[in-house]
């Protein structure tokens, strides 16, 4: 008998993204927090091309013939995990801390609104369930 699955891919998706999004947040808060500090080097947290990729080869994964066999592959949109970098100061202004607070506050509000049309997105995929669920009423 087939498994059966209440939430599709795409809410899954939409989870994942909320979560790598919300680490985003608090990159770039801490960013902010850390403006006035000597020596500080900005994080960017990049996701977007690892997720891409997930989502394109979920279908291309290696089947395991033993439960003892390693996973490989990493297809599967739960495994996409952010790549941390650290920016270093270009600017030799003296303090050598890299934050420009005009670009994080760019990058937060770029964040935020992709985070609350994440949310719109996953909010119209639960009406959906919602209407189904009550038979279209």
């Amino acid at each position: 008998m087939p498994r059966v699955q209440l939430f599709d891919k795409t809410i899954a998706l939409l989870q994942k993204t909320l979560d790598l999004r919300l680490q985003k947040q608090e990159a770039i808060a801490s960013n902010i927090a850390n403006a006035d500090t000597p020596g500080y080097a900005p994080v960017r947290l990049e996701f977007e091309t690892k997720l891409q990729q997930a989502i394109h080869n979920t279908d291309q994964r290696p089947a395991t013939t033993h439960a003892a066999h390693f996973p490989i592959g990493g297809g599967s949109v739960d495994s996409v995990q952010p790549e941390i970098v650290r920016v270093p100061d270009k600017s030799n202004i003296g303090d050598r801390n890299g934050v420009s607070v005009d670009e994080e506050m760019v990058a937060l509000s770029e964040n935020q609104i992709l985070y609350e049309t994440t949310i719109q997105m996953l909010n119209k995929k639960f009406g959906l369930l919602k209407y189904i669920a009550q038979e279209g009423r």
